[in-house]
């Protein structure tokens, strides 16, 4: 008995999958998409409702308050008591989502520096002043390497790699997952289609998201302290209704950038899992989908 990981960028159909292969391998699923950790973030996430969970147990959705900061390190300590508590019980534990570092953090033997408070505080505050793109150029000069696989408008990951550098002494990419050496013996199995048709599903997918009441959650959550959340409200989707009712009001606008930052998103998604050649890719689009993956399995 080994775990399964399904991979691949966003409306692929991951989550059908991992609940068909949980059905009939007599598994389990374990959440690895960073945002649906989070209660209360459900249409904009795509989190699958309690009726298309079909009786199989999910594991690690709805675990953090939008204020909560999301941590892979703490991620990867739950995730992996969750794959051996499975594992022990005799459930073949199955990895569902796209957020890669947190497969990898479940399947490698990957280690996460800490954190300082005071490094950490100086840099947010540096950010706020400066602005992400000036704190990317400074990552440059430090970490050429680290620069090439970071947006200079991430700032939160622009600051992390500053503060890791400062607190290690060493290049913030010396602590970038590489594949291997694998923790467990693991089936990854990889959703993808041609960029034209998946385009296609992600422009339906956030339609669908807006039609069927995102906003009306963005409302809700916002009380909540998702506009003061440092993970949650960066949220796609989540993030561009905030400002546009912390703005001009209008929601087309939110809905077209939604769509254009996700199909940006799928790329970055796909780029990442292609790099690991473990992966076995199916197209998502055949109809004997959840036998082809159940074979690889």
């Amino acid at each position: 008995m080994r775990p399964v990981a399904i991979v691949g960028p966003t409306a692929t159909g991951k989550s059908q999958l991992g609940i068909a292969l949980a059905a009939a391998l007599g598994g389990e699923i374990v959440n690895t998409d960073a945002m649906q950790l989070y209660r209360g973030m459900d249409i904009g996430t795509a989190k699958v409702t309690a009726d298309e969970r079909r009786g199989v147990p999910h594991h690690l959705l709805d675990v953090l308050d939008v204020t909560e900061t999301a941590s892979v390190a703490a991620y990867q300590r739950d995730a992996r008591a969750t794959v051996e508590r499975l594992l022990e019980k005799g459930r073949v534990p199955i990895l569902v989502g796209g957020s890669g570092l947190y497969v990898r953090a479940i399947l490698d033997d990957l280690e996460f520096p800490g954190t300082d408070p005071e490094i950490r505080t100086r840099l947010e505050d540096e950010l706020a002043r400066v602005g992400a793109e000036a704190l990317h150029a400074r990552l440059t000069l430090q970490d050429p390497l680290a620069a090439t696989a970071i947006l200079p408008s991430n700032g939160r990951r622009v600051v992390r790699a500053l503060e890791v550098i400062e607190l290690t002494g060493r290049p913030f990419s010396a602590t970038m997952p590489k594949p291997g050496p694998a923790r467990y013996d693991t089936v990854q199995v990889g959703l993808d289609l041609d960029t034209e048709q998946l385009d296609r599903r992600v422009d339906t997918r956030v339609t669908g998201m807006f039609d069927n009441g995102l906003v009306d959650e963005v409302r809700t959550l916002l009380p909540l302290g998702l506009r003061e959340g440092r993970t949650a409200s960066r949220a796609l989707g989540y993030q561009q209704v905030v400002d546009a009712l912390d703005g001009d009001g209008d929601l087309a606008v939110a809905a077209a950038a939604t769509a254009l930052l996700t199909r940006r998103f799928v790329r970055r998604q796909r780029s990442w899992f292609r790099r690991d050649q473990r992966v076995h890719w199916l197209d998502a689009a055949r109809p004997d989908l959840a036998e082809a993956a159940r074979a690889l399995a």
